[in-house]
């Protein structure tokens, strides 16, 4: 028997959410690069909440960030 999940499902095409994550990093960077860097440390952190159970390799995916925190 599965758990429920009470989670909400959204329907979205990855594509959608790449470009919905990179409008509000460009809005909140101040270079280009800054805001493909913290685009990626999101999707990244939000696979890793999804697949952790699967136990996915992550290690080094945000090595670009260069010691910024940008998920606080």
């Amino acid at each position: 028997m599965k758990a429920h999940n009470h989670r909400t499902r959204i329907d979205t095409t990855l594509g959608e959410l790449i470009a919905a994550a990179s409008e509000v990093a460009f809005e909140h960077s101040q270079s280009a690069e800054e805001a493909y860097t913290l685009t990626s440390l999101v999707l990244v952190e939000m696979l890793k909440k999804r697949f952790a159970p699967a136990e996915i390799d992550f290690e080094g995916c945000d090595e670009r960030a260069s010691g910024k925190s940008y998920l606080q």
